[in-house]
């Protein structure tokens, strides 16, 4: 029971709030601010809107003399005649006006598609079969300079149609006390209406939105699809929206005074436009929060936080055009707002056209994904890895550990090279033999070669070549091109390795061995303890490779984690490591 006594409490807040403001909002709606050199008519008769709610004002206060200043006859004839006229005229306004009171011009010169420059037809008097049009016509003032009166034919015409004018049904079978006292122009029986009305108009709302909810629940179920999001995250904006409309489809029959009627009008609107947008404001947080979801489930994070960035604006658009409207509902020139809102984005981007640059290079690299958190990339002449990507800024760990932060409107247009998205990378080293090698030895180690990377499970086989590339001075100059199947530096740089032990083993096997520069001079053959560390090492790699504990490509993460802090800093005979005594 929470939302329809929501929906009531804002129901009876809005039309207390319309009615208590109606004199003064309608005497401020009446009519522009003239120009400086322009004549202020106290009535505010300076445009059509003014002169009829001027008039519908007046005689809802009871100041019948004031209403017979809004009519087009003589000075005479106003005196004896005209409150009178006035207040027939204010009838047949409330009991068969045909028309939109918010379309009637607020500029002094009146609408165009309504009549001519001085001359507006408002609407009809609609009758059984009669229509009769009413008709302003704009007059020259000695006191107040041009405005705008209801004309001579129309009026001549309103004693006959205040006799055809019936009384509702309805008024003759209630108390007098209703029918005669009024509120802020409008009988009692009429408030007390519109207030019964309330509940009619949520139960009937409530009702259409457990009506579509049944489609969406079918087809979840049809689907076998969960609910990723509450229904009632969206309902209450359409309780709102739809109960708005079926109290002004119920009030439609209660014949309302004209001018309460176009405050009650307003008030219905304004609600109107707050479940809409409330839903459509809901609407887009449901369906971005999806989105987000999705896209960072399958790994697109820059998407992600692009549509965040998409969902922030978004909701900033609709609250705008939710207050435009509002505003467009009451009854104000958005001519003037929207032209404001031109000059002062005009001057926003002029003042902040780095901000801007930025901020749009920040959307095409999140939308492009170029880059991504934690890839390895090469900036112009830096290097490090990608740590925040923001809408102002990109942030980069170098390899030397400083913070770079480079502004995204000059990312956007730098070269970058990812080494993250490499599919594979290029294994290519070149060495040389010894001239000592034999034709037939040549042979021999490059077959193997070309076998042990034709072989190697994290070796491209289609792109593997090893060829003799050239004749050095001291040299037999071998020429390798391969790719290693790895995304991973660290991961390539163990499968590097492993693959040039593979070609030393390959190359001692062939009885070859790798050039060395004549330039170097030996002063003195390896001494007997130089063989004896050698025979060590080469028993211990041995002992290694018996007890398959061979630390390569690296060593196990066990052996990781008990090496680990094993060597004391600063080293024991350190003067650092010193307590003091």
């Amino acid at each position: 029971m929470k939302k329809p006594l929501l929906l009531t409490l804002l129901l009876l807040l809005a039309l207390s709030t319309s009615s208590l403001a109606a004199q003064s909002v309608g005497n401020l709606l009446k009519s522009p601010a003239p120009s400086p050199s322009a004549q202020t008519d106290p009535l505010g008769r300076n445009s059509p809107s003014g002169t009829v709610l001027g008039f519908l004002q007046a005689e809802q206060d009871g100041n019948e003399k004031a209403a017979a200043d809004y009519l087009q006859m003589s000075s005479a004839r106003r005196q004896s005649q005209g409150p009178e006229l006035a207040g027939k005229l204010k009838v047949l306004m409330d009991r068969a006006f045909v028309g939109r009171l918010s379309r009637i011009s607020t500029t002094p010169e009146g609408n165009p598609d309504f009549g001519v420059s001085d001359q507006q037809t408002i609407g009809t008097f609609s009758f059984a079969d009669t229509d009769v049009p009413v008709v302003l016509v704009r007059v020259t003032d000695p006191n107040s300079g041009k405005i705008w009166l209801f004309s001579a034919d129309t009026l001549s015409k309103v004693p006959e149609l205040y006799e055809n004018v019936e009384t509702h049904q309805v008024e003759t079978k209630l108390p007098q006390i209703l029918v005669r006292h009024d509120l802020f122009g409008m009988p009692l029986w009429q408030w007390l209406a519109l207030i019964a009305a309330i509940p009619v108009a949520v139960i009937i709302g409530w009702a259409i939105v457990l009506l579509l909810a049944i489609p969406r629940s079918i087809y979840l179920k049809y689907k076998k699809r969960p609910a990723l999001f509450g229904y009632r995250n969206i309902s209450t904006p359409l309780l709102i929206f739809f109960g708005a409309i079926a109290h002004r489809v119920i009030s439609s029959y209660f014949g309302l005074p004209l001018l309460p009627r176009f405050y009650y009008g307003r008030t219905i609107g304004v609600l109107v436009s707050i479940g809409f947008f409330w839903f459509l404001f809901r609407l887009i947080t449901v369906g971005m929060r999806r989105g987000r979801t999705h896209a960072i489930g399958i790994g697109r994070v820059g998407t992600g936080t692009l549509m965040l960035l998409g969902e922030r604006l978004l909701k900033a658009l609709l609250v705008t055009v939710a207050i435009l409207t509002t505003l467009a509902i009451f009854g104000f020139n958005l001519t003037t707002v929207l032209a404001g809102l031109g000059i002062g984005g005009i001057a926003i981007a002029f003042a902040a056209q780095t901000t801007l640059a930025n901020l749009l290079g920040g959307i095409s690299v999140l939308a492009d994904e170029v880059i991504r958190v934690g890839d390895f990339c090469i900036f112009g002449t830096k290097m490090g890895t990608v740590e925040d990507i923001s809408l102002r800024s990109t942030r980069i760990r170098t390899l030397d550990r400083s913070l770079l932060s480079i502004p995204n409107g000059s990312l956007a247009t730098m070269n970058i090279e990812n080494f993250a998205s490499r599919d594979k990378i290029q294994f290519s080293p070149t060495f040389g033999v010894s001239y000592e090698t034999t034709a037939d030895q040549l042979r021999y180690l490059l077959a193997e070669m070309r076998r042990m990377l034709y072989e190697h499970s994290k070796v491209e086989t289609g792109s593997v070549r090893i060829r003799l590339a050239s004749f050095d001075n001291n040299a037999l100059n071998l020429e390798v091109f391969s790719y290693v199947l790895t995304s991973d530096y660290n991961e390539f740089t163990a499968i590097r390795e492993d693959l040039l032990f593979r070609m030393m083993e390959i190359v001692e096997k062939s009885g070859s061995r790798f050039a060395f520069s004549p330039r170097i001079l030996y002063l003195h053959q390896d001494s007997d303890l130089d063989k004896e560390k050698k025979s060590a090492a080469e028993k211990q790699v041995q002992q290694w490779r018996d007890q398959h504990q061979m630390p390569f490509p690296d060593f196990t993460p066990a052996d990781k984690a008990s090496f680990r802090g094993s060597i004391a800093y600063p080293p024991p005979e350190s003067s650092v490591g010193k307590k003091p005594l």
